[in-house]
């Protein structure tokens, strides 16, 4: 019998689910529960194939937008945890359609400030990646115009306002914490006057999760990020994770797409995942490492996070009848 190479695997705390996240599904199973299927869920409800999947074997079905949705439905319609335009909810009652919002309330909370900002004279500049949902839904907060988009460094220093004088910026809450820095930074040295918030609107679980990174990334000869390509704080942490000096940073949605050649020889690894990723494909990927190597885990605890969002009143009832 062939003697496994020993393996020290370092597991990044906190990982994987925010209360955002969180609630958002608790949010669709619910309503499964109390209303049946089928429930209609604009976008995915969260970046993550897995739990998109496993909540489609449920009843619920994924739209990109309310026209898909047939004109005589009675079932309800969530909004992700992404957010969205404004126009969106006008629609959805316009068709008299009964909705259900399940936006992260820290991206709420970004909304707020930008429509406040707005109503006392000023122009917004969001800190963002064009396309993201996140992004798409708060410019939809505001007219055409009165909300600039800025995604790097190069953009912050060419920026032309029509008021210098009058600014306000927000940001995405899934930002590189380094890279938006940066941006705010250029942004005040030539807009002084420019209104900011006295924290960056990147969330407290897109933080606690890239300050794991960057303890456990130097530490290790390879890093796993569990999550999906299109979760934009999941990408982050594998950027986070190469500039903390761990050159092999890569991110995978589960066990079946390692690719084992980038782990050859390798004696220690680090493992977080992404705001949107279930636990259970964190114990999925340690479980094959565990079949190529005797595995040690030890975990890297940075931060303690006890945060829980509330769920729509409609549905409280049956949270608290079904013991969540």
């Amino acid at each position: 019998m062939i003697e496994k190479p020993h393996l020290d695997i370092l597991l990044c705390a906190p990982r994987g689910f925010c209360a955002g996240v969180d609630r958002a599904i608790q949010i669709v199973d619910l309503a499964l529960k109390k209303y049946g299927a089928p429930v209609y869920v604009r976008h995915e409800i969260v970046h993550n194939k897995f739990v998109v999947d496993s909540l489609r074997a449920k009843g619920a079905i994924f739209v990109e937008e309310l026209e898909e949705i047939p004109a005589d439905n009675e079932a309800p319609v969530i909004f992700s945890a992404h957010g969205v335009a404004k126009s969106v909810p006008v629609e959805a009652r316009s068709r008299n359609m009964f909705f259900l919002d399940a936006t992260c309330p820290l991206v709420t909370k970004v909304h707020v400030e930008a429509q406040r900002h707005a109503e006392d004279g000023r122009d917004i500049v969001l800190i963002g990646h064009k396309g993201h949902p996140e992004v798409i839904g708060t410019m939809g907060q505001l007219p055409p115009g009165r909300i600039s988009l800025i995604e790097t460094v190069e953009d912050a220093e060419a920026f032309a306002p029509r008021d210098a004088d009058n600014l306000a910026l927000v940001t995405q809450t899934t930002l590189s914490v380094d890279d938006t820095s940066a941006i705010v930074l250029v942004l005040k040295s030539r807009f002084p006057n420019i209104s900011v918030p006295h924290k960056e609107d990147i969330c407290y679980a897109t933080t606690n999760r890239q300050e794991a990174v960057k303890f456990v990334a130097p530490k290790v000869d390879a890093m796993i990020v569990v999550g999906a390509p299109n979760s934009s704080n999941s990408m982050r942490l594998v950027e986070v994770g190469e500039r903390a000096g761990c050159k092999v940073s890569v991110l995978v949605q589960r066990a079946e797409d390692i690719d084992w050649a980038q782990f050859d020889g390798i004696s220690s690894l680090g493992i977080t995942a992404g705001a949107s990723a279930p636990e259970s494909l964190v114990e999925e990927v340690i479980a094959a490492f565990a079949e190529r190597f005797t595995v040690n885990v030890e975990i890297a605890v940075t931060a303690e996070e006890n945060i829980a969002f509330n769920i729509p009143r409609v549905l409280r009832q049956l949270e608290d009848s079904v013991g969540r």
